[in-house]
């Protein structure tokens, strides 16, 4: 299954465009984020539906999504720490999918979806502050 995973990610990846060196440009960016959130939404329906496969897939995904090229748009530390929170509860998400613990699923996806909005508050905030320095 981590081998199928593994795939879809690159296949994903290429789609987008993410090619080592290439700064991605808003648009595939954008792309690449809604196949994000789309594996976020499935991860709700797993949750809903107490299908366990289908929460560990899409928190394997999120979290192999991370580690692609597209997924840098920042080259800080405070961008890496949270890219690695996020990894590490996408992992949580797919190891109490695995336990099939839909409770510890459940708050494992809110974890998951706090560090998202974290990330995302962090990168317009430092987007602002470039424009403001220009």
């Amino acid at each position: 299954m981590k081998r199928t995973t593994t795939w879809c990610v690159l296949a994903i990846a290429m789609l987008v465009g993410a090619t080592p060196g290439d700064a991605a440009p808003k648009s595939k960016l954008s792309d690449f984020m809604r196949v994000k959130l789309r594996h976020s939404q499935d991860v709700v329906e797993g949750l809903v539906l107490a299908d366990f496969e289908l929460i560990e897939k899409n928190a394997q995904d999120m979290s192999l999504l991370s580690l692609a090229e597209t997924w840098q748009v920042l080259q800080t530390p405070q961008y890496l720490e949270y890219s690695k929170k996020f990894r590490a509860a996408t992992d949580a998400l797919a190891e109490a999918a695995r336990k099939k613990n839909l409770d510890k699923a459940t708050e494992a996806y809110n974890v998951v979806t706090l560090r998202c909005v974290e990330c995302h508050k962090y990168v317009r905030d430092v987007r602002m502050a470039r424009l403001d320095v220009k």
